[in-house]
């Protein structure tokens, strides 16, 4: 049975293959196809603006936490897919600044964990790590304070999960589907700060791992992820807190996994290699947009300001991490 790591890196590696068959060239004027709610698709010609590199991270690095503070990037942990070595590095990236700086080490070594925050508290939920390492048991959890700039450790995961996505949402951390560590979960746990209780909240719709997960207009979305047969999906569900349930959101026109997704006010930015995808709430249609420069998978997205953010994550098809930074200027 393959070790988590490995696990992880399979699911890049077989991603990146399916990714490179529908690549397109974009050029500076971008043939994008849209796909509404109620019609299919069809092709609007549009200039865009085009990626652009950004000061690189300190180290390479995939499969990392990250959380935004105070208009600052936090990205921690992750691995070095090549050797699948688990990494305890911690990095923040201040725009205004435009540069990273070093932060200090996450007390254990580490990666496809997931990261999000809750007023100055950055928290690092769950992950695998080296077998030998019995600190890590994928149930771990961690906190940095900003503020004080210090780790604490938090109440465990009530089970194991690795490459699972995380949400802020009413106070609480939402940690959503992920690795059993070999299977994927329909599990969805509840983090109160108050109590550093955890507790079971409505199960996914299906099983899911490698996906990306965003808080938009008071609810959680779930974007995208590999299924239990192992196949990625197009699907988007959607859960309500008052009314504790899922439902089904409007589907992306292709299957991804391991992408990193981001929210405004009004729209979704969803970033995989190639492919980058924006949801119109207003239009309520997905559009496509300019692929990165340096195609990558298991990286990490962030808005700030009105600049949209990709961040590290492994390099198809030579699966190789990279400390790349790439910037996109939102209309």
């Amino acid at each position: 049975m393959p070790s988590p790591s490995r696990s992880s890196f399979a699911v890049g590696r077989k991603l990146a293959v399916g990714i490179l068959v529908v690549a397109l060239a974009l050029g500076l004027i971008t043939a994008a196809t849209v796909f509404g709610s109620s019609q299919g698709p069809r092709l609007a010609a549009t200039a865009q603006p085009q990626w652009q590199y950004a000061p690189h991270m300190l180290n390479r690095r995939s499969y990392t936490a990250s959380a935004e503070i105070g208009g600052k990037i936090y990205v921690a942990a992750g691995m070095v897919g090549n050797s699948g070595r688990p990494l305890n590095l911690f990095e923040v990236f201040d725009p205004t600044k435009n540069e990273w700086s070093a932060l200090p080490l996450v007390p254990e070594r580490f990666s496809a964990a997931a990261g999000a925050a809750l007023g100055s508290t950055m928290y690092v939920i769950g992950g695998n790590g080296d077998p030998k390492d019995e600190a890590v048991d994928g149930r771990q959890v961690f906190a940095y304070d900003v503020r004080t700039r210090r780790w604490s450790r938090r109440a465990s995961l009530p089970a194991v999960r690795t490459n699972l996505a995380a949400v802020d949402l009413g106070g609480e951390i939402y940690a959503l589907g992920g690795l059993d560590p070999f299977h994927a979960t329909r599990s969805v746990f509840v983090y109160d700060p108050r109590r550093n209780r955890w507790r079971a909240g409505p199960s996914l719709p299906e099983k899911l791992h490698a996906l990306a997960a965003v808080r938009f207009r008071g609810e959680i979305w779930v974007i995208g992820g590999q299924n239990a047969a192992g196949k990625a999906v197009s699907h988007v569900w959607i859960y309500n807190p008052h009314r504790r349930r899922w439902r089904a959101g409007p589907s992306m026109p292709v299957p991804l996994e391991t992408a990193g997704a981001a929210a405004t006010a009004s729209k979704i930015y969803v970033v995989l290699e190639k492919t980058y995808l924006t949801w119109d709430a207003e239009a309520r249609r997905w559009t496509r947009g300019p692929g990165l420069k340096t195609p990558r998978h298991a990286l990490a997205v962030f808005v700030v300001g009105r600049d949209l953010y990709a961040i590290g994550g492994c390099i198809a098809p030579i699966l190789e991490d990279s400390a790349i930074v790439e910037k996109l200027s939102l209309n």
